[in-house]
């Protein structure tokens, strides 16, 4: 996402070789399947919602910059509702099966204030700069019901390998990491309460099954590919 009104139109470019431009050699070795990552997140989200006592079968979910949907495509039935929204309406125009609606800008929701239980934002921040980034979270405070749950799952940049996919990676030319603390900063400054935060992506897809307990008790170290940090807006 970008910080201007412009819609991201780079997006609006890559959205017909999207999933070519995210090829990677490293990437491809971790999984060969690409929704190995999205089935990925999805347990883990599943997992963080379970334990915060919320039943996802009575939850309005919305998806934040949720690119051509393949999360929502996923999970979505799981919920009471689930829609996403983007400012690309080339990432968008992919989608046929979830509701999804354009954003007037990076930083604007076209939804009204307290309208959804639980908000995600999935390697969304890391295209948002400056104080960009406070204005997409108080947007995201403002559409969650009182004491509504938000994640936002990134790419952890304390993984070296994280950072050298990224970096090589054409749809991230604009990037700017955003670790795990200063994400939690940039919440409680808009009135969140962190919840927990879960490093995942240790083991590539081949390894994932057998190992997927030992991952779970290497999910507070600061070393996977990606993390999921969960917080509570306030009342």
């Amino acid at each position: 996402m970008q910080t201007d009104r412009q819609a991201r139109p780079e997006f609006d470019a890559y959205a017909p070789l999207y999933a070519e431009l995210l090829d990677d050699p490293a990437r491809n070795r971790f999984a060969q399947d690409p929704l190995h990552f999205h089935r990925r997140k999805w347990l883990l989200v599943q997992r963080l919602l379970s334990r915060a006592g919320v039943n996802v079968a009575t939850q309005r979910w919305l998806d934040v910059g949720c690119g051509r949907g393949e999360l929502l495509e996923l999970a979505g039935s799981n919920f009471a509702q689930a829609i996403g929204c983007d400012p690309s309406a080339g990432m968008l125009s992919s989608q046929a099966s979830i509701k999804v609606h354009k954003q007037p800008s990076p930083t604007e929701l076209p939804f009204a204030d307290g309208s959804v239980d639980f908000v995600t934002a999935v390697c969304v921040y890391h295209h948002v700069h400056g104080e960009a980034r406070t204005g997409l979270t108080n947007e995201i405070r403002r559409v969650l019901t009182p004491r509504g749950l938000c994640c936002i799952l990134e790419h952890n940049p304390w993984n070296p390998v994280t950072r050298g996919i990224v970096n090589r990676c054409p749809v991230d030319v604009d990037a700017e990491l955003l670790n795990a603390p200063a994400a939690r900063t940039l919440l409680q400054a808009s009135g969140f309460e962190p919840v927990s935060t879960n490093y995942f992506l240790y083991f590539p897809e081949s390894l994932f099954p057998p190992f997927s307990a030992l991952e779970t008790m290497l999910s507070k170290l600061p070393l996977g590919g990606q993390y999921a940090l969960l917080a509570r807006a306030p009342s």
